[in-house]
């Protein structure tokens, strides 16, 4: 986009709450059960049907509350949201309108390497229902539904208008996202529509006080799907104001394997909610002793983790990102540090090799079933000398398929690296002999030549010798 308009977004993100049973029933929110078989009267909306407001869901908003710094609305009243949908049977959704549980909280961002950094206003975040779900299919006349999410307890979290670029929507929504993981509230997996987000997005001329018209894209089911779609709506904006014609306030879906936004319906004016107090719901008063309560059984949130990852552990900034980046991550590494009470390589270890059979597994440590005890064993070998940090890599992976004890996989696979003279004797001399030329590189000065003759002699132990001392030992024979 030229540097004539500038952006600005806000975001509207949707976040299943964790608790075991849905929002005000004690139906079973667990994801991937058969269609319609997780309802009950109460959410679906039926006559003479009570709602009971689910304890947990409260205590979990206001884990989040406290960690966006928002202010705590002190009497907690629910409203009914009046629209017709398919998939929501009531016909109406239980929802907060004018007084949300939270609001005035703020969300802090890096903006660039440096680590400087800019808060992003969190205008509210509000309790209600989530809604059931259709399920399309182009070869036929009609389409299915399930609701069996409908009832699910979700947080609605609304951005200030303050983010002002697509970049700085991502990175919002990233620390927003391992904010929640670190709660241990929501599991936040897109997929499963447990985090969901619209975005509303305007451009205006620079230097104008005046918002542009909002657009808002739907449809969006990963942060960069978020990232993806604003930036072709500035491009798009732009144009259209370019080319002297006004930006018309709608609804636009994002497609992904077009990469461009669709108009999906005009938003002239906003809706008419018919908003009015939830009638069977009786409000209630939030006493300051519940939320110190709360606050007590808070998390080291990532902020605070980053800043003394740094301070205590004496790493730099990017590798504590990337330690910090997930909880389990950062518990393990606290965890093999304190066995190997070297942190720069327990950090190193964690963010090159974990952080592949993380990724190639597409799981989590737990998944992984990788015990600590077992990475720090394999870490101290290495520095010990007691295996290659080649063969560290292999037994790991073993160790990760079996379960099996370091010590044990290293014995049956013959690991254990040549650390005695004696036997790498014949070794260093064969080397030698089949490679004059390099030896008398390294003598004429070409001090990789070293490296390479110490490639070969772990070539010619298969990876059993001990590479500093096969080094040395090279040095003393040629020179």
């Amino acid at each position: 986009m030229s540097t004539k308009y500038e952006t600005v977004i806000g975001l509207e993100v949707h976040v299943q709450l964790a608790t075991k049973t849905k929002a005000f029933c004690a139906c079973s929110t667990k994801f991937g059960a058969r269609a319609n078989t997780q309802v009950c009267p109460v959410c679906l909306g039926l006559p003479g049907v009570l709602p009971v407001f689910n304890k947990k869901a409260f205590e979990y908003a206001i884990k989040l509350a406290i960690a966006l710094g928002c202010e705590i609305q002190r009497v907690v009243k629910f409203d009914r949201k009046n629209y017709y949908y398919p998939d929501l049977p009531k016909n109406y959704q239980i929802s907060q309108f004018d007084m949300p549980l939270a609001y005035n909280g703020k969300i802090t961002v890096e903006e660039d390497a440096s680590g400087a950094s800019r808060s992003i206003g969190v205008t509210r975040a509000h309790l209600e229902e989530d809604a059931g779900k259709l399920i399309h299919d182009a070869r036929l006349p009609f389409s299915y539904i399930d609701l069996n999410r409908t009832g699910t307890p979700l947080l609605e979290i609304v951005s200030e208008p303050e983010i002002r670029s697509p970049d700085e929507a991502h990175k919002y929504l990233t620390v927003l996202k391992q904010i929640i993981e670190y709660l241990e509230i929501s599991d936040c997996n897109m997929e499963e529509g447990s985090l969901r987000c619209d975005a509303n997005v305007s451009i205006r001329e620079k230097g104008a006080r005046k918002l542009g018209s909002k657009v808002e894209i739907k449809n969006l089911n990963s942060f960069k799907a978020v990232r993806d779609a604003l930036r072709f709506e500035e491009i798009r904006q732009e144009e259209v104001l370019e080319d002297g014609e006004i930006i018309s306030q709608e609804t636009r879906l994002w497609d992904e394997n077009k990469n461009v936004t669709i108009s999906m319906r005009a938003k002239e004016a906003a809706h008419d909610y018919r908003y009015f107090p939830e009638p069977d719901l009786v409000p209630f008063e939030v006493k300051e002793e519940e939320v110190e309560i709360i606050r007590d059984t808070m998390p080291e949130l990532p902020a605070e983790k980053i800043k003394r990852f740094e301070t205590e552990y004496k790493l730099g900034h990017k590798d504590v990102e990337v330690l910090v980046s997930r909880k389990d991550i950062a518990d393990l590494f606290e965890e093999v540090e304190k066995n190997v009470k070297k942190a720069q390589i327990a950090a190193n270890w964690i963010k090159g090799e974990v952080m592949k059979h993380l990724k190639e597994k597409s799981t989590d440590v737990k998944g992984l079933n990788l015990d600590p005890v077992n990475l720090s064993k394999i870490i101290q070998m290495v520095e010990d000398g007691t295996i290659s940090g080649l063969s560290a890599k292999e037994v790991l992976a073993v160790c990760l398929e079996t379960g099996d004890d370091p010590d044990d996989i290293v014995k049956k696979k013959g690991f254990k690296q040549v650390s005695d003279e004696g036997e790498l004797e014949s070794s260093i001399e064969n080397v030698i002999k089949k490679n004059q030329k390099s030896v008398n590189d390294y003598k004429n000065g070409k001090t990789n030549a070293l490296g390479f003759l110490v490639g070969q002699v772990m070539k010619e132990t298969k990876g059993k010798a001990n590479p500093k001392l096969a080094g040395e030992m090279l040095r003393k024979k040629i020179t």
